[in-house]
């Protein structure tokens, strides 16, 4: 089949039917939970597996890398938490239009004002080390989902299946950056939101943590205070990216009218610049939920 005549349909049926056997062939999942995964039938999945769905003609005579990556990021990002059939569809239509923008370079998917990267970023070997993250943190990823399902207690659980979202989310950014670079765009800026938005969403963050006892975690040993550390270190992570996006929000607004997209924001504290966060019991340069 020309890639001319493949309908959004066809790329929504050749995603499904390639997440369907990076599941079960490459993954080990069972074709049963492979399908509640997806949101399909088992009978559905047993047909793309074996060619009735959607035959070889239909599909990708030989997936390249980065397609072979996306599969399996993918398959990762649905076989590591549950998920209801509202976010597998999202998923799956996300991935499609992936392979869609893929497959068509020509199309241009990415907001305006940004720039080509100078330098290090137009390099093969920074792009190289980019898909090696990428792979490593998918194998972090698999690691940790099977550490999980040997765990006999949910807590321990829990902690090998936050590592594992962790990982995947490592993952998505690392391709992420990799998709914009090779597409020539090196300082993207934020579209489709204001400071103000920040602002509200700071707020919320704020009110859901003076919600919570401070002493909680006095109160909270082994396991679950753990657990417990992870998520304030979480909270802190979230508002410093936060503060972050709204100083580059309020630097875009003004850039506009003035130094335009070409700037650079002036230099602020970045992430790995602040104060170490404190880990469990109190012992700092430990943070947790990175």
């Amino acid at each position: 089949m020309a890639r001319s005549a493949r309908t959004p349909a066809h790329w929504v049926r050749l995603t499904q039917a390639m997440v369907a056997q990076e599941m079960v062939e490459e993954c080990g999942l069972p074709e049963r939970r492979a399908a509640e995964r997806l949101g399909l039938t088992p009978s559905a999945v047993s047909q793309y597996l074996s060619g009735k769905r959607l035959p070889a003609s239909q599909r990708l005579p030989a997936p390249d890398e980065w397609v072979r990556r996306r599969i399996r990021q993918a398959a990762l990002t649905l076989i590591a938490s549950p998920v209801s059939r509202r976010d597998s569809s999202r998923c799956i239509l996300e991935t499609a239009l992936d392979l869609l923008r893929h497959s068509d370079p020509s199309r241009s998917f990415l907001p305006p004002g940004s720039v080509s990267p100078p330098g290090l970023l137009a390099t093969r070997a920074f792009r190289r080390n980019l898909r090696a993250r990428v792979a490593g943190e998918q194998a972090a990823v698999a690691a940790c989902m099977r550490l999980a399902q040997r765990s006999r207690d949910e807590l321990t659980r829990a902690i090998f299946r936050q590592i594992a979202s962790d990982s995947l989310r490592h993952a998505e950014i690392a391709a992420s950056l990799e998709t914009y670079l090779d597409r020539g765009f090196g300082t993207p800026v934020a579209t489709g939101i204001t400071a103000k938005d920040v602002d509200r969403l700071i707020a919320r963050e704020h009110a859901a943590e003076a919600s919570t006892d401070a002493n909680l975690r006095e109160g909270l040993g082994g396991l679950m205070g753990l657990l417990w550390e992870s998520m304030e270190a979480d909270e802190r992570k979230h508002d410093q990216l936060l503060k972050e996006l709204r100083h580059h929000l309020l630097f875009q607004t003004s850039g506009e009218s003035g130094a335009g997209h070409g700037a650079t924001p002036a230099r602020r504290p970045g992430l790995r610049e602040q104060a170490p966060l404190e880990g469990p019991r109190g012992n700092p340069g430990r943070p947790m939920g990175t």
